[in-house]
């Protein structure tokens, strides 16, 4: 089957999402100017149902390439887009908007559903009551993200031309897949939570994620390196702890030897790159260091 209706066939399994054709409108709420970039608070209406918070970390350049940062979950439902300008434990510093403005790089993150100013409703409650609407709670995520590159790439100081997606844990996961899905997106850095679905159930570590992971029939269609090779021949760097339950190594070995072939294949085999830390479910400065590097020589 083609990529593009491999990618349809993914989107479809998202639930009943809002119109993609929806007007996505922006309101500046403030900016202020911070060490190297500007920093922008933005009113995002992407779905039309509630309306999406966000920072916009603006490099100090007229046009430059843009970083959809994807924050994490890790029970930090008040933090959401925080992650992108703030310290957080898993993650080392400075925070990703200003490492990334550094580089001359835009950074764009959103509160995803339950997560920052549209926390308040539990996870499972939002979750069952999607549900019971047809929709699915990934789905409504992966929409927003999906909308909000919508958003960034009509922007004049945007380059639309060089757009990756980046994020650790549920970042992470977002990142691949908003990059298997949405062509725009040319690079894609996922840190610590590419899980092979099959492997995490023989681990017995379904109840490490969230509920917001799970997506009805999924594994019947797509494995994980069924949605990761969407993301070919783009460049993909994945960057995993040995001692992460979140990624049993096992796990690690499958998507590796898929993703291998494919980019192989493809003819592009340098830009697929797996490398792997001993450590658990956390950044370190090695990977905070290959992650910077991979987007400085890919986007």
């Amino acid at each position: 089957m083609e990529s593009a209706e491999r990618r349809r066939q993914l989107w479809s399994l998202l639930g009943d999402l809002p119109p993609r054709d929806w007007p996505v409108r922006a309101e500046k709420v403030f900016e202020e100017q911070r060490e190297g970039y500007v920093l922008e608070k933005l009113i995002l209406d992407l779905n039309g149902i509630e309306p999406v918070p966000a920072w916009f970390c603006r490099a100090l350049a007229e046009k430059a390439p843009l970083v959809i940062y994807n924050h994490a979950h890790g029970g930090g439902y008040r933090i959401g887009k925080d992650e992108a300008i703030r310290p957080r434990d898993c993650l080392q510093q400075p925070p990703y908007g200003e490492a990334l403005a550094r580089l001359g790089l835009h950074t764009l993150c959103i509160d995803h559903w339950v997560f920052g100013e549209r926390a308040g409703r539990t996870e499972s409650s939002v979750f069952k009551e999607m549900l019971w609407k047809g929709q699915v709670l990934w789905g409504m995520m992966v929409f927003d993200t999906i909308r909000a590159t919508d958003y960034a790439i009509s922007r004049p100081d945007v380059d639309p031309a060089r757009i990756a997606s980046l994020g650790m844990s549920m970042g992470s996961t977002m990142a691949w897949w908003h990059a298997a899905l949405d062509e725009r997106v040319k690079v894609c850095v996922d840190i610590c939570c590419l899980t092979d679905f099959q492997a995490l159930i023989e681990a017995g570590g379904l109840d490490g994620h969230g509920i917001y992971y799970y997506v009805p029939s999924l594994l019947k269609h797509f494995d994980t390196a069924g949605i990761n090779a969407l993301i070919a021949p783009r460049a993909h760097l994945s960057l995993a702890g040995l001692r992460d339950p979140l990624t049993p190594v096992n796990g690690l070995d499958r998507v590796d030897a898929a993703l291998q072939k494919v980019y192989a294949d493809a003819g592009v085999p340098e830009n697929w790159k797996l490398l792997r830390f001993d450590v658990g479910h956390q950044e370190t400065p090695e990977m905070r260091a290959a992650a910077l590097k991979w987007l400085q020589d890919k986007l």
